[in-house]
């Protein structure tokens, strides 16, 4: 590197802070090809803001300083004035922080626009009114924040009859995903490209700390792949789950449990391509009548492509760590053979067998129920992302998912053994809680 810069010119030097394609990390570079909307989706602090900013540049900016660039009239669109104001345009990665000295636009605050040397103009457009979209045209836009805007659908179409000017209107869309219509919408779209990335690949100009409290508190959680890994989770329509009812289903760990159980639904087989082993780890804390009873899932310890060997060892070393009282296990599909293999690894280990009579949605929803009551909670920091989302995708009608849901069966078991009794006698137990 010392030898690449002492190659320069005094002015390739100072003008290399502002050659962003030069700095960029690959989510924050423009795909290649023919395309109308391009979607960044990131974590938190991952550099969609920077990326929006030096896309308008890209955009607006010439060879040289009074050059025409490709775009000259220009949306800047979030969900009110005041954050595109204080975000994309004087925010530490705005546009105005991102543009050279001979390049860098005018703010015309009474006009609520920007204004380059060039010529180019951006105005500013809030989310909560739609219809101030109405009247002006672009040939590009900068859309921030979508999937959080109240109005985001109607604002959105709006922008799409504006965006008329030009041989080929593009714009730019930085957002942490969300579970909203718009964006999925927009994701669907032929003419739509995506770039992706957590929070971490952006860590070099975030501070150390805010990545070791966030992960800290919310690693393994659905909200986490939202918020840092900038993943677009989506609720299946009918879901017994949600991941609101997952959020707020999140504590802190007891000091003591009074039963510790751990659930295993085996596969089939044991090669690459067999469906996991679903391990599960439920606490439970039983003082008072039963409707008080809570129960805790602590670990989701599944293990993918394991023979029965391997599977049952996995077993035996999570009941060994968690001092469980008891191993559950679904013998449905290896019969007498589960309780054979998990017996040689540990000839003391104490199991329960269990057999599967009714559908697993029907096992399931008496669970869900309790979730819905508050009696089941998610160990806040424990790993439990995988398992979310497979209950994300259980419905009254039945698995939404691809393969088979392990790691959510092997859950239902253990609160079936802790909270529900004997899984035949389901029905009448709920009408009692």
């Amino acid at each position: 590197m010392d030898e690449f810069l002492g190659g320069l010119s005094r002015d390739a030097l100072m003008s290399l802070p502002w050659l962003f394609e030069f700095w960029a990390l690959p989510h924050q570079l423009p795909p290649e090809g023919a395309w109308k909307s391009w979607v960044i989706m990131g974590g938190r602090g991952a550099g969609k803001t920077r990326a929006g900013a030096e896309w308008v540049r890209a955009e607006v900016e010439g060879a040289r300083p009074l050059d025409p660039g490709r775009a000259r009239r220009v949306a800047l669109v979030g969900e009110t004035i005041d954050q595109v104001r204080e975000v994309m345009i004087f925010g530490d990665s705005g546009i105005l922080a991102c543009s050279p000295p001979d390049r860098r636009p005018v703010w015309e605050a009474t006009r609520r626009r920007l204004v380059w040397p060039n010529g180019a103009v951006a105005q500013v457009f809030s989310a909560h009114d739609p219809d101030s979209l109405r009247g002006p045209q672009f040939d590009a836009a900068w859309v921030d924040e979508l999937a959080k805007w109240k109005k985001a659908e109607t604002t959105w179409d709006m922008l799409q009859f504006a965006l008329r000017l030009g041989d080929n209107p593009r714009q730019v869309v930085t957002t942490t995903p969300q579970n909203v219509p718009v964006l999925k919408a927009i994701l669907k779209n032929p003419s739509t490209v995506v770039t992706h990335a957590p929070t971490e690949a952006n860590r070099a100009y975030l501070a150390a700390s805010f990545l070791e409290e966030v992960r800290a508190r919310y690693e393994g959680s659905r909200l986490a792949r939202q918020e840092l890994d900038g993943v677009l989770l989506e609720d299946v329509q009918g879901a017994l789950w949600t991941t609101a009812m997952l959020e707020g289903a999140r504590a802190e760990r007891p000091a003591a449990f009074d039963r510790v159980v751990v659930a295993v639904d085996p596969p089939v087989t044991g090669h690459s391509g067999s469906d996991d082993c679903g391990i599960v780890v439920v606490g439970a804390v039983t003082q008072g009548a039963p409707q008080q009873w809570r129960a805790f899932v602590i670990e989701d310890a599944s293990v993918s492509g394991a023979s029965p060997a391997v599977w049952a060892e996995a077993v035996a070393a999570v009941a060994a760590r968690h001092q469980a009282d008891r191993v559950v296990a679904e013998v449905n599909q290896g019969g007498d053979l589960v309780t054979e293999v998990l017996r040689q690894v540990d000839p003391a280990i104490p199991v329960k067998t269990v057999r599967a009579t009714r559908g697993k949605h029907l096992r399931a929803e008496p669970v869900a129920a309790l979730y819905e009551q508050g009696r089941v909670h998610h160990v806040a920091g424990a790993r439990l992302a995988a398992l979310e989302d497979q209950l994300c995708r259980m419905t009254v009608q039945g698995w939404q998912g691809k393969g088979s849901p392990d790691r959510l069966d092997a859950l239902v078991w253990a609160i079936h053994e802790l909270m529900l009794g004997q899984a035949g006698d389901l029905r009448p137990q709920m009408r009692g809680l």
